[in-house]
């Protein structure tokens, strides 16, 4: 299929389409309101499954890469769901590693974020990419089996599952005890929350979250790097009064809005990826991540 750009479809169905993947509408409301803008042969069915993943466009780093060892984990959640299986990426040839958290976004534990994990790897991190879809029989290889499964899954369990994978890759004998974390949508609003809960992280970098409430947010002890799309105003819209309480509670923090940028900008699986934004604020996470967990 041919890749398309985020500029190849009207702002307004790229909104609808943001309302059906997050569950405020149904596939079915998603195909009616697509319908009026399906023209020259293009169905309101081609639109969606153009808008849909294609996960071979992000192995960006192949899974037998030989600079990497791979391979799944399972963590003990006594708080949570009992265990919570995830995705382990390191370099091969390594001593004492740092390492990062990679939380998915509403899907579960798909390609597209076991391939970030091993850009971490590359970089010279180690990373475990937790599936919160364990205890309901993992991420199906169905984005639209996913969906369905996310909500039937306690989301304070899986926060307890996050917390758990957490101090499981932080204890690991291999890390150097230095823990950040790195979410994308529903991943970045667990990283916000994950802030707020763990006194002992040293860096979060939360892409395109939801943010905590100023309460919570005077929680925050560990520095925060922070992604926003500037065409994605149901998140963004929540970026001024955060920053707010942050700088009320004199929290270390770096804030970017990326200027016509959609939410979901770094996920390089749909036309709503913007390569530049996703490179820039990628490079700006590896330098994060470099400065707060290698010291």
């Amino acid at each position: 299929m041919e890749r398309k750009k985020a500029t190849d479809y009207p702002q307004e169905l790229l909104a609808i389409f943001d309302r059906y993947v997050h569950g405020e509408i149904s596939r079915r409301a998603f195909l009616d309101a697509a319908a009026k803008y399906a023209v020259g042969g293009m169905t309101a069915m081609a639109i969606w499954e153009s808008l849909r993943p294609n996960y071979a466009w992000a192995e960006q780093v192949a899974k037998d890469d030989s600079r990497l060892k791979t391979g799944y984990e399972a963590v003990p959640s006594p708080q949570g769901n009992g265990n919570i299986r995830g995705y382990l990426a390191r370099p091969a040839k390594a001593g004492k590693l740092p390492a990062v958290l990679v939380i998915h976004e509403n899907r579960g534990l798909n390609p597209y974020i076991e391939d970030v994990a091993r850009r971490l790897a590359v970089a010279n991190f180690m990373a475990f990419a937790p599936d919160g879809l364990t205890s309901v029989g993992e991420y199906p290889r169905d984005d639209e089996k996913g969906a369905v499964l996310f909500t039937k899954v306690d989301e304070n369990k899986m926060i307890q599952d996050f917390l758990a994978s957490a101090e499981w890759l932080k204890s690991r004998s291999d890390s150097t005890g230095k823990l950040g974390a790195v979410g994308f949508c529903f991943g970045g609003r667990m990283v916000n929350t994950l802030a707020t809960r763990l006194p002992d992280l040293s860096a979060a970098v939360p892409f395109y979250g939801t943010q905590p409430t100023a309460e919570d947010a005077a929680k925050i002890k560990a520095p925060l790097l922070l992604h926003y799309a500037s065409l994605d105003t149901r998140i963004t819209s929540g970026w001024p009064a955060y920053e707010q309480a942050l700088k009320a509670n004199h929290v270390t923090y770096t804030g970017y809005v990326y200027e016509g940028a959609n939410h979901g900008f770094h996920n390089d699986t749909t036309p709503r990826y913007d390569e530049p934004a996703a490179k820039l604020a990628w490079q700006r996470t590896l330098d994060f991540f470099n400065k707060y967990l290698r010291s």
